[in-house]
């Protein structure tokens, strides 16, 4: 029995910490396996024979390949490539200048002075499905499909884990904002709640551009135990469960998902709450079926640093405009926007 500590590449969020551990808790000789974001490296224990550390390296990258990561022994410099901003700057800004124009011309009303919209929801869906959704529930289907199409089944688990998603997001939704309704937050807790948000969207989006390694160790996240817990459900082969691996993803450790989860608890109501969350869940519908039905990986792509780059401008964006909009709602400051 040996232990080894392998530096991470790809590594990005606390989601992508939990599928390396249950993708490498699948081989056979894997005892354990620990990751950790904050220092971009997994502890790995286990029976590997007379292999070199070079040679487990190398064959556990190769379980983890699919999903864009990487083992090495040796700490990986950060290559920042700030050619990607060439062209990410460009096309952030024409959304900047779409988003105002829209706003102004009142064709979308994307976001108001003090909540976020459903347009909103549905922008962070989007932008979540290729980021962290991609890492991880992108694995889970996938890992999940592969255990049913070994009996021939490949569309009927697809169709259960996509409506148990949007099922469950609205349902679950609806009580988050419901249970808000008990509080009854304040203009101050309206406030505090909106700030919250904001700064996640901050970290998300600086995380997503990839120019500061420390700022993971800020992301929020839930306990790992509950991903541990849903990315287990895959090697379940149930006739049900696709549809509760759906289900679960509402749990699971997505800092986007998070971000609307705490601002669905400021509507105090029961359907705003749900429309909001499943509003969401549609936006990450696009990428995740095609993921799902394509195998297609984003992440694998040559164009992948320009569009997370753009991604996180986005994000940051949204971050920016709803810490504003929160603390004109609230009487700190006028309005720099009149829509």
């Amino acid at each position: 029995m040996k232990t080894y500590i392998f530096h991470v590449s790809g590594m990005h969020c606390q989601s992508c910490a939990a599928l390396i551990e249950s993708g490498l808790n699948d081989v056979p000789e894997v005892t354990k396996a620990k990751a950790s974001l904050a220092h971009l490296n997994v502890e790995v224990t286990g029976e590997f024979g007379d292999k070199e550390a070079e040679h487990v390296a190398r064959d556990l990258s190769e379980v983890l390949k699919s999903h864009g990561y990487a083992l090495t022994l040796e700490k990986q410099k950060h290559f920042i490539k700030w050619s990607d901003f060439k062209l990410a700057v460009p096309i952030a800004v024409g959304f900047f200048v779409l988003f105002i124009v829209l706003q102004k011309l009142g064709i979308v009303n994307l976001v108001t002075a003090s909540r976020v919209s459903y347009g909103t929801a549905f922008v962070i869906g989007l932008i979540a499905s290729v980021s962290t959704c991609m890492a991880v529930v992108g694995g889970l289907v996938l890992s999940m499909s592969a255990n049913f199409a070994k009996e021939g089944d490949k569309v009927r688990p697809q169709i259960l884990f996509h409506a148990g998603r949007l099922v469950s997001f609205f349902i679950l939704g609806g009580i988050i904002g419901e249970l808000g309704s008990a509080f009854q937050l304040g203009a101050t807790g309206s406030f505090i709640i909106s700030f919250i948000v904001a700064i996640i969207l901050l970290i998300l989006g600086i995380n997503l551009l990839d120019v500061f390694p420390w700022a993971k160790k800020f992301q929020p996240t839930l306990p790992s135990f509950i991903g541990k817990h849903v990315l287990g459900l895959k090697n379940v082969n149930h006739t049900l469960t696709p549809l509760l691996i759906g289900v679960a993803t509402f749990f699971l450790p997505c800092g986007f998902t998070q971000s609307m989860q705490i601002y669905t608890l400021t509507t105090g109501n029961f359907l705003t709450g749900a429309l909001i969350m499943f509003i969401f869940a549609l936006g990450t519908l696009p990428v995740l079926s095609l993921l799902s039905f394509s195998s297609m990986g984003i992440h694998k792509k040559a164009q992948s640093g320009i569009f997370f780059k753009t991604a996180g401008l986005v994000v940051i964006f949204f971050g920016i405009f709803n810490l504003i909009n929160a603390l004109v709602a609230i009487g700190i400051i006028a309005p720099l926007f009149d829509f």
